[in-house]
C-alpha cells in the first residue's frame, strides 16, 4: 500500500519523503537528530506534501519524535526550514509579523532631537519582522515550518490561521501590502494534546498519532548509536520495556519515553558493559535519567 501509494504520487514530479536515515557525519554537521519513522508515518507526510494547502497534525505522547519529523523532512528534501514554538502568550499573527510600534515611536522621538532620520522612520519595513509562517511564503523555494506544540496556545490561535493557511496569504495591515506564498510550504503542526483543537482547524488538517514504538526500540536504539554492543543494547531495551510495561498498567502520568531511552542509554555506555550488565540485572541503574515523579520512584523502584 504505502509502496503503490509512492509511485503514484511520484508520477505527479513533485519531491517525496522517503524516510532515508540522516548519516552521523550531517548529524554532527547540521546539529539534527537520527530520525526512523514508520513507513505510515511517511505515507502521512507525502499525503501532506501532495495536498500542498493541509497541515499534517502530529500527535503522541511527549518525546516520541514529533518535533524531530520537520527537520528530517527538510533535510533529506533539501528545503529550507522554519521552525515556530508556540508558548501561551504567542498569537496566530506573531507567525506572518510582527509591528515594532514602540520602537517606531522611540525612533520618532530621537527624529525630533536630531538624533535619527525622518527617512527611517518613514520605511516601516524598519519596524516590521516576517514571522516563520512569513518568512516560508516569502521564500524562493517550498519549505518545510514546523509549528510546534499548538496546543500550548490559546483555543482561537488554531482558527486564527485558517484563512492564510487556506488562501496562501495574507496582508500586512501596518502598508496595505498582500504577501502570498511563492510556494505552498510543508506545514507540520504538533500537539500533546493538552487541550482540544476546533473542529474547523482539524477538518482542514491530515492527522497521524505516533505510537509507542514498543517493536522498533532495539532499532532505534542502535540507529542513534550505531556499532553499540548487542547484548548491551538488548539489556537496556528489556529493562527499559518492562518499566514501560509496568507504567502502562499503573497509575502515573508521566511514562518514559524514547527519548528518555536514549538518554539513558547515552549514560549506561559510558561505563563498563559487564558492571552494568549486572546492574541491569539487580536494578534500574540512574533511575533518575527515567522517573521525573518521586511517586513513580517509590512506585516502580521497589518493584524492580
Amino acid at each position: 500500500m504505502h509502496k503503490n501509494l509512492t509511485n503514484v504520487l511520484t508520477a505527479n514530479g513533485k519531491q517525496y519523503y522517503t524516510g532515508k536515515p540522516i548519516s552521523p557525519q550531517d548529524c554532527q554537521k547540521y546539529g539534527l537528530s537520527p530520525y526512523l519513522p514508520s513507513p505510515e508515518l511517511i505515507k502521512a507526510v507525502n499525503l501532506a506534501i501532495f495536498l500542498e494547502k493541509r497541515p499534517l497534525l502530529i500527535k503522541g505522547e511527549p518525546g516520541c519524535g514529533k518535533t524531530t519529523l520537520a527537520q528530517a523532512v527538510a533535510h533529506e528534501l533539501g528545503l529550507l526550514y522554519q521552525a515556530w514554538y508556540i508558548k501561551s502568550t504567542t498569537r496566530a499573527k506573531d507567525g506572518l509579523y510582527t509591528y515594532d510600534a514602540v520602537g517606531r515611536l522611540h525612533d520618532a522621538q530621537l527624529a525630533r532631537m536630531g538624533e535619527a532620520s525622518n527617512s527611517q522612520i518613514k520605511n516601516l519595513d524598519n519596524y516590521i519582522k516576517l514571522g516563520p509562517l512569513g518568512r516560508a511564503f516569502k521564500n524562493q523555494q517550498r519549505t518545510v515550518v514546523l509549528i510546534d506544540e499548538i496546543d500550548k496556545a490559546d483555543i482561537d490561535f488554531p482558527n486564527d490561521l485558517l484563512r492564510e493557511l487556506d488562501e496562501q496569504k495574507f496582508t500586512i495591515e501596518e502598508k496595505g501590502e498582500e504577501v502570498k506564498a511563492n510556494y505552498p510550504p510543508i506545514v507540520i503542526v504538533t500537539s500533546n494534546d493538552e487541550k482540544d483543537l476546533p473542529d474547523a482547524f482539524l477538518r482542514r488538517c491530515l492527522f497521524y498519532y505516533i505510537q509507542f514504538p514498543h517493536t522498533q526500540l532495539a532499532n532505534i536504539v542502535n540507529f542513534h548509536f550505531p556499532e553499540s554492543s548487542p547484548d548491551l543494547v538488548e539489556a537496556v531495551v528489556k529493562r527499559f520495556s518492562d518499566l514501560r510495561q509496568k507504567m502502562e498498567k499503573g497509575k502515573t502520568g508521566k511514562k518514559v519515553t524514547t527519548s528518555e531511552l536514549l538518554d539513558w542509554f547515552a549514560v549506561l555506555r559510558q561505563f563498563p558493559k559487564d558492571e552494568i550488565l549486572k546492574q541491569l540485572e539487580e536494578k534500574i541503574p540512574f533511575p533518575e535519567v527515567l522517573l521525573k515523579k518521586w511517586e513513580d520512584h517509590l512506585r516502580y523502584l521497589q518493584k524492580s
